[in-house]
C-alpha cells in the first residue's frame, strides 16, 4: 500500500471517537445560546411562566439537539447518496398536503405526522439544497455553461415553488426559490444568466399579483400604507412598530414590555417575538440578537469554505441561505420593512416542527465540517 494511500485512509476512515472531537463545539454553543434567549423570550411570553411555552421549548431543542450530534456523525458521501430520495420525499409530503393536509389560517400547509403538525414545506428547502448539492458537485466550468445541464435543477426548483404557492404559502415560496438560486450561484453559474431570470421574475411580478389571493394582496396594500386600516389588516405591523419604538435604547425592562403583556402585539410567541425582545431589551439587545444570528450565519459560511468537496460547500451555503432567509424574513416584517408573513425566528420563537427542521439542517452542516476533508469516489472534488 503506498503513502498516498495509508494518508487517505487516515482522513477518512475515522472512527466515532475521532469524529466528535472534530466537531465545533463552539458552534454548538452558539446555537444552545440562542436556544437559550428563546427560552427567556418565551418564558416572557408565557406571563413569566415556562408554561406553556418554554418548556416545551427547551424540551424540543434538547431532542433537536441529540439529532443533530447523531446527523453529524453520518459520513457526508452517504448523505450526498441519499439526496435525491430526500427531495423525492420532500415532493411527496407537499402533494400530500394538497389532498389531506390540516387547514389553519386560510392555507392547507401542515400534515400530521407523529403526533405533531409538520409543514413539509421547511423541510423540502433542505432537501432541495440537498438535491442541488448532489447536482453540481459533479459539474466542471464547462458544463455549468451549458444551458441544458442547467434544465434539470432549474425544475428541481419550480416544482416545490409550485407546489408551495398552491397551499399558498407566498412567503416560504419565495425563500425557496431564494435559497435554491444561491446553490446555483454558489456552484458558478454565469451572471448574465442570473439578470435574465430576475428579468424575467420581474415582468411576472404584475401577472403573479393578479393572481394571488385576497388576503395576499392585502398584505402587500397594508405593507404600502399600514394606516389605511389601523384595526384591521393594518392592526399587527402598527403594534408591531409601537413595541420597537417604546423600547428605546435599552428597553422597558425584563418581564416589563407593556405592548407584549397587555396583549396589543399579536403572536409575541411566534412571528413577533424579535419585537417582543426588543421592546423589553432595547436596541441594544436588539442588536445583541441579531449579531448572535449573524455569528451563525458566518459560522456556517466559515464550514462552507473549509470543506474540500463541492458537495459540502453547497450544502453547508444553502443552509446558511436557509438560516439568514429565515432571520431576514422575520426581522424585516417585523419592522415593517417587507409585508407580513407566517415566518419564525429560528430557534427563537415557539413550533416544533420549525425547531426540528432547523436542528436537521444544522446536523448536516455539522456532518460537512466533521467530513470536510473526505473524498468522492468519482473524483471529482476540488481539493
Amino acid at each position: 500500500m503506498s503513502l498516498l494511500e495509508k494518508r487517505l485512509i487516515r482522513e477518512t476512515s475515522f472512527g466515532l471517537t475521532s469524529k466528535l472531537w472534530r466537531i465545533s463545539w463552539t458552534y454548538v454553543l452558539l446555537l444552545c445560546a440562542l436556544a437559550g434567549v428563546g427560552y427567556a423570550a418565551l418564558y416572557s411570553a408565557g406571563g413569566g411562566s415556562p408554561e406553556p411555552y418554554a418548556s416545551r421549548h427547551i424540551l424540543r431543542f434538547a431532542f433537536g439537539l441529540m439529532l443533530m450530534l447523531s446527523i453529524a456523525l453520518v459520513d457526508i458521501r452517504f448523505i450526498a447518496r441519499l439526496s435525491w430520495f430526500a427531495y423525492a420525499g420532500g415532493v411527496t409530503l407537499l402533494l400530500l398536503v394538497m389532498h389531506m393536509g390540516h387547514v389553519g389560517k386560510g392555507a392547507q400547509r401542515w400534515i400530521e405526522l407523529g403526533g405533531m403538525q409538520w409543514q413539509p414545506s421547511e423541510l423540502m428547502k433542505i432537501a432541495l439544497v440537498m438535491a442541488l448539492a448532489s447536482w453540481f458537485h459533479k459539474a466542471s466550468w464547462e458544463r455549468m455553461g451549458n444551458p441544458l445541464f442547467l434544465v434539470p435543477p432549474a425544475l428541481a426548483v419550480a416544482v416545490p415553488v409550485a407546489l408551495i404557492l398552491k397551499e399558498p404559502n407566498l412567503g416560504t415560496a419565495m425563500i425557496t426559490a431564494v435559497v435554491g438560486a444561491s446553490v446555483f450561484l454558489a456552484a458558478g453559474i454565469r451572471w448574465w444568466k442570473v439578470v435574465l431570470a430576475t428579468a424575467g421574475v420581474g415582468l411576472a411580478a404584475p401577472l403573479a399579483y393578479a393572481h394571488m389571493h385576497d388576503y395576499q394582496r392585502a398584505r402587500i396594500t397594508t405593507f404600502l400604507n399600514p394606516e389605511s386600516d389601523p384595526l384591521g389588516a393594518g392592526y399587527n405591523i402598527i403594534q408591531s412598530k409601537i413595541a420597537l419604538g417604546s423600547g428605546g435604547m435599552w428597553g422597558k425592562g425584563y418581564l416589563l414590555g407593556t405592548q407584549a403583556h397587555l396583549n396589543f402585539l399579536p403572536e409575541k410567541q411566534t412571528d413577533f417575538i424579535f419585537t417582543m425582545l426588543a421592546e423589553e431589551f432595547g436596541f441594544v439587545g436588539g442588536v445583541t440578537l441579531l449579531g448572535l444570528l449573524g455569528l451563525i450565519v458566518l459560522g456556517a459560511m466559515g464550514i462552507a469554505l473549509r470543506c474540500r468537496h463541492q458537495y459540502g460547500r453547497l450544502l453547508a451555503l444553502g443552509i446558511a441561505m436557509n438560516f439568514f432567509m429565515y432571520v431576514f424574513a422575520n426581522v424585516a416584517m417585523v419592522m415593517g420593512a417587507i409585508p407580513v408573513g407566517g415566518v419564525p425566528l429560528p430557534l427563537v420563537s415557539h413550533g416544533g416542527s420549525a425547531m426540528i427542521t432547523v436542528m436537521v439542517s444544522f446536523g448536516l452542516l455539522m456532518s460537512v465540517h466533521v467530513h470536510r476533508d473526505v473524498e468522492f469516489s468519482d473524483g471529482r472534488d476540488e481539493v
